[in-house]
């Protein structure tokens, strides 16, 4: 099927369209029904009616957007009317709602006439939070919008306008800091004199562009003030410093940057090649850009190229901008979105792009390393990090600039109620990195021969998560921070137990070898095996939490499990009072995280073995802020197999806990899907010590069913995984799965740092 035949079935298969309205509170009955609607409704209404400001509070307003267009201006397609812009509306929809969690109502208007089209929108204003323009012709794009902020008070944008010029503008920042050149010296051609282009000029000269270094040219030629045939916006960027007819060949002589906002392949690789030194090339136009990636590149090597297209580096998309500029505007309740807000969005998404990407977007681009440079001056769209940089740099712009009407005052909570929006959240990573960044702790980096683990650490630095001891040759790991620009400071220690380098590290590497010896001795360590083992960087970390040189170590990236277990439990060993050391991993679900055990550690287990593992999960739990509600889990519910050697297991388990714990909220032996069920509990085991909880701790009876859990549904149902939490160590030692990725590293790190603020 090619491709037009694919876009025509995908629309048009099951429900026809992209986007449904689904409701968001409970209809199951009949009271629900009274509640929704007659009689219930009427309370509302009357509130309301004393308030209006209560709009916000009981009805959706707060979070829908209308995105309206009459057709007139549609992709490249041009004036294809109104129900043809459809398919386009209904997608932007699907944008703000997958990107933000904002809802939309697409409205298709079918008129021309720009006072008809701002009523109709002026009287829809009791119905929306915001206001998206979209795919109107210029110059009617300039009034509409211009009109409708000052006549509503609510956001208005009008995206093709101010979305690119967003994002090129981060974009154009990022390339002239890496070119080293200053944009309020940078000769700009701009060819296109568009709504966009017009838009997206105004944001660069905002940035510090002079007007006199721009050269804007539409069909007809140079942006000129001798010419008398300039409509609309294009008067506003009249440059009269070159002769009228100058081509566009000829202006690009030394140019420093090519804006192309027009149609493909105005340019070839003989236009390019008298631009200046380092040039910058933005040939936005699609689907055809107006140089192609290919000759672009190859014409002039020493470019930085940016297009709308994802199949290149440096994509210009709208998405990295509209839905967290309306996610922002809409959290403050802003009257408008202004110039300030705009520059505040551009700042972000510059400061984004110089942050370690996330590994979720290096897989998305099949890169192991995307890095701040001239292949990545912009964030990509599917960066999980963008609803929690932008909108909260819109909100405060608006706050700053005195439009918000419902000012934001803990911005921590905000981010994480950002973060909560999306489906698969990363509330619980918040969490980790604000405990641990209260009290800044040493973790021994075992692993940092290892570019993941080197990654991990440069957020760690950089995020104030924790300070990194990185445990490895010197010289391998500066080359590898340096093949793959990742910054470590030159302060953080770098310990290598096979060569120290000053006669302190001489001195400790000995003290080590007589400690090792003292405490094995007895073990069948001799002092020739305290010596290999010390030089093995697993022993050589443990050592140093053993200590107190560090306060926790990580590692496991590139060892089998029980050989960075191994040295841990002969170093460290197990707090008083506890008889097995376990793990836990967690999973970040849609319903908040679960926590499951024990996963790596212990084949064999008794009912008292089960017991104390679930206390120490339930300790784990609590250091998140987290109530534990525990299901023991097996293959039987509440005796329904009497006999079961499992069954007997976590049923024997469950009552040790009952007796020792009465008040937790624990119980057992159940099925899985019984744990996190609570109405089906409720229904047929009311008696359930867990009442009308949702289990989020599991307890499993053997490491070979809670190892296959965690694995399945991580892979399977693609969760977001953390773990192995090793829980009842002396001090904190975490073991990381193999091929972990710098999330989960940093997340380790996070974990290992609150463990060791527990022990002060």
């Amino acid at each position: 099927m090619d491709i037009k035949q694919e876009a025509l079935h995908y629309h048009a298969k099951g429900r026809p369209g992209k986007i449904e309205v689904i409701p968001t509170k409970e209809t199951a009955n009949q009271r629900d029904l009274s509640l929704a609607y007659s009689p219930g409704v009427a309370e509302p209404c009357l509130a309301i009616e004393k308030d209006v400001n209560d709009v916000y509070k009981y009805t959706a307003k707060g979070n829908l957007v209308a995105v309206i267009s009459n057709g007139t201006a549609v992709l490249g397609l041009g004036d294809i009317g109104p129900e043809a812009s459809k398919p386009v509306m209904e997608g932007k929809g699907l944008l703000f709602k997958i990107y933000a969690d904002i809802d939309c109502f697409d409205l298709e208007l079918d008129t021309k006439n720009v006072d008809e089209f701002i009523r109709t929108v002026k009287l829809l204003e009791p119905t929306f939070g915001g206001v998206n323009l979209e795919d109107i012709s210029a110059p009617d794009c300039f009034e509409i919008e211009e009109r409708l902020k000052e006549e509503l008070n609510i956001p208005v944008m009008h995206d093709d306008q101010h979305g690119t010029a967003i994002i090129s503008g981060a974009a154009l920042l990022n390339a002239l800091e890496i070119v080293g050149k200053d944009i309020s010296e940078a000769r700009i051609v701009v060819n296109g004199a568009g709504a966009s282009a017009i838009s997206c000029t105004r944001i660069y000269v905002s940035l510090g562009a002079k007007k006199e270094n721009i050269f804007m040219y539409d069909s007809k030629g140079l942006i000129h003030p001798d010419r008398d045939n300039l409509d609309g916006k294009k008067p506003e960027f009249v440059n009269g410093s070159m002769p009228a007819d100058t081509s566009l060949t000829d202006i690009l002589n030394g140019a420093d940057v090519f804006i192309g906002l027009s149609r493909g392949n105005v340019l070839n690789k003989e236009m390019i090649k008298d631009m200046a030194a380092d040039p910058i090339i933005f040939a936005m136009a699609n689907p055809t850009p107006e140089i192609s990636y290919e000759d672009a590149t190859s014409a002039r090597p020493d470019c930085i190229m940016a297009t709308g297209r994802s199949d290149y580096p440096n994509q210009v998309n709208n998405v990295l901008g509209f839905p967290f500029i309306f996610r922002g505007a809409l959290d403050v309740r802003a009257s408008e979105i202004n110039e300030e807000m705009k520059l505040g969005a551009v700042r972000a998404l510059a400061d984004l792009a110089k942050k370690p990407v996330p590994e979720i977007v290096n897989l998305a681009y099949s890169s192991t390393n995307l890095t701040f440079g001239r292949d990545y001056i912009i964030p990509k769209p599917v960066d999980p990090r963008l609803i929690t940089t932008v909108a909260p740099a819109v909100a405060r712009a608006a706050m700053d600039s005195g439009v918000a009407k419902h000012p934001i005052s803990d911005w921590e909570d905000y981010e994480l109620e950002l973060a909560k929006r999306l489906g698969n959240d990363n509330t619980l990573s918040k969490i980790i990195e604000t405990k641990a960044r209260q009290d800044r702790k040493r973790v021994v980096f075992a692993d940092a021969e290892n570019v993941s683990v080197l990654k991990a650490a440069q957020v760690v630095i950089e995020d104030k998560i924790a300070e990194p001891i990185l445990l490895g040759n010197r010289e391998v790991i500066r080359a590898i921070t340096f093949e793959h620009s990742i910054e470590i400071p030159e302060t953080i220690r770098i310990v290598d137990p096979r060569n120290p380098i000053s006669e302190a590290e001489k001195i400790t590497l000995n003290t080590y070898i007589d400690q090792m010896y003292e405490k094995r001795k007895r073990k069948g360590v001799t002092m020739l095996e305290a010596k290999e083992q010390m030089l093995d960087k697993n022993y050589y970390g443990a050592m140093m939490v053993e200590t107190g040189e560090a306060d926790a170590m990580i590692s496991g990236l590139s060892r089998k499990y029980p050989n960075t277990l191994r040295p841990a439990l002969q170093i460290i060993g197990p707090r008083e009072g506890v008889n097995k050391v376990a793990s836990t991993h967690i999973l970040q679900t849609r319903f908040g995280p679960l926590f499951l055990a024990d996963t790596t550690v212990n084949h064999f287990l008794s009912a008292e073995d089960i017991a104390g593992i679930t206390e120490l999960v339930a300790e784990q739990v609590e250091t998140f802020n987290i109530t534990p509600k525990i299901g023991l889990v097996t293959y039987s519910n509440f005796g329904s197999v009497p006999n079961g050697e499992s069954a007997t297991l976590m049923r024997e388990a469950t009552a040790i806990i009952h007796e020792r714990h009465p008040d937790w909220k624990v119980d057992g032996e159940m099925q899985a899907h019984m744990a996190l069920d609570p109405k089906l509990r409720q229904k047929y085991y009311p008696f359930s010590k867990l009442g009308d909880e949702r289990a989020n701790t599991l307890i499993f009876p053997s490491l070979s069913a809670a190892n296959i859990a965690y694995n399945l549904l991580g892979n399977a149902a693609g969760m977001d995984i953390i773990g192995p939490v090793m829980l009842g160590l002396k001090k904190p030692v975490h073991i990381l799965q193999i091929g972990a990725s710098v999330r989960q590293i940093v997340d380790m790190v996070g974990i290992a740092a609150i463990h060791a603020q527990m022990i002060d």
